[in-house]
């Protein structure tokens, strides 16, 4: 069936039946629910059928509802794109990508649909079906990091039938067509570890949460900034899961290596671990920047530590706001090519990184 004879169908059922859903009229016509949305879109760009959330109402149909002391309709009338949003649970790093992708569906009228991801594969794949079925137009998804197996999550979101963008995450060979806005990790700790060496700083070692879905990307980044600077790439000191900041025996083996002056810069990933290892140098009388220069990574409450601390912050929000636009862009030309958005972090400087007290900075 060609595409015009396809809407004319779709035509003739929204004004017979008053309205379809997307998931409906897919099965009926044997085709995907990706196809029906896009027909749905350009039928109401021409005015013939007005776009809910989840399918599609005729124009008299619509009326009615919208009519003063009529009944609520089954389904909301919404006349922009509906976007599923998956993020992981936690009140640090994620609301700001949520603020983000609020604003920029705000401004192009866009309806967001917020879902959490769960710690399974399951449960991510549950959450994408109930909103898929819901009929949301898009998903822009930030599943928990390390999804097992790999392959599998790989092959379930190349097979999803509406458009992915993913937020913060790496996409493997096996993912088909989805794309990807993120901030770029690699360059934030290449920020971090320049700022050191300028600072005359020879040796950096690098404090990093060994779970966070960004750790692969600032090592990398810090290991080439090293590399290119020539700057010695200290010990790595690793730290456990935990949902607040580390403990102190985490700690122990860095606070050593201090005291005893081997290590006297690092970038400490991420705000809470930094903000706890200051205290935990102060209780043996260590001193911040004096004894040991800190670069956090995250910039989500480094100003409020004791030693307000320089800090690489991702654009958080602005990879929301990008990651809406994108989608929409997307479901506005399907055959567009594929992108992948880089977005660059910014270094601020404050007391921690003792930058007053360095030499003139490296060419």
């Amino acid at each position: 069936m060609l595409a015009e004879e396809r809407r004319e169908v779709l035509l003739r059922l929204v004004e017979r039946r008053g309205s379809v859903k997307v998931k409906d009229v897919a099965e009926e016509m044997g085709v995907s629910a990706v196809t029906v949305r896009q027909d749905v879109r350009e039928l109401a760009g021409r005015g013939l059928v007005v776009r809910v959330h989840g399918g599609a109402m005729s124009a008299g149909a619509a009326r009615t509802a919208d009519a003063p002391g009529t009944a609520a309709p089954r389904r909301p009338v919404w006349r922009g794109d509906s976007f599923g949003l998956v993020v992981p649970p936690g009140a640090y790093y994620y609301p700001e990508v949520i603020r983000g992708a609020q604003d920029a569906a705000r401004t192009l009228g866009v309806r967001i649909v917020l879902a959490f991801s769960g710690a399974t594969l399951t449960d991510n794949q549950e959450q994408v079906r109930r909103l898929i079925a819901a009929g949301v137009d898009g998903l822009l998804l930030m599943p928990r990091a390390g999804l097992e197996p790999a392959e599998r999550a790989e092959e379930w979101l190349a097979g999803l039938d509406v458009p992915v963008v993913l937020m913060d995450r790496r996409a493997g060979v096996r993912a088909g067509r989805l794309e990807r806005v993120a901030s770029d990790h690699a360059h934030g700790a290449g920020l971090a570890v320049r700022h050191l060496a300028d600072a005359g700083h020879e040796r950096i070692a690098l404090v990093a949460r060994a779970e966070s879905p960004n750790t692969p990307f600032i090592r990398e980044g810090y290991a080439t900034a090293c590399r290119a600077l020539g700057v010695e790439a200290g010990s790595e000191y690793a730290i456990a899961a935990t949902d607040g900041p580390a403990s102190a025996q985490s700690f122990e083996a860095l606070v050593d290596a201090v005291a005893a002056g081997d290590v006297r810069a690092a970038l400490v990933h991420n705000d809470l671990d930094a903000v706890a290892l200051v205290g935990l140098l102060q209780a043996r009388g260590l001193r911040v920047p004096q004894d040991l220069a800190i670069v956090t990574y995250d910039d989500e409450v480094a100003e409020l530590s004791d030693v307000p601390l320089t800090a690489v912050a991702p654009p958080k929000r602005a990879v929301g706001e990008w990651a809406v636009d994108l989608l929409r862009r997307r479901l506005a030309e399907p055959a567009a090519p594929l992108a992948e958005l880089l977005l660059r972090p910014e270094l601020r400087v404050r007391e921690s990184s003792g930058v007053r007290l360095a030499a003139e900075p490296r060419a």
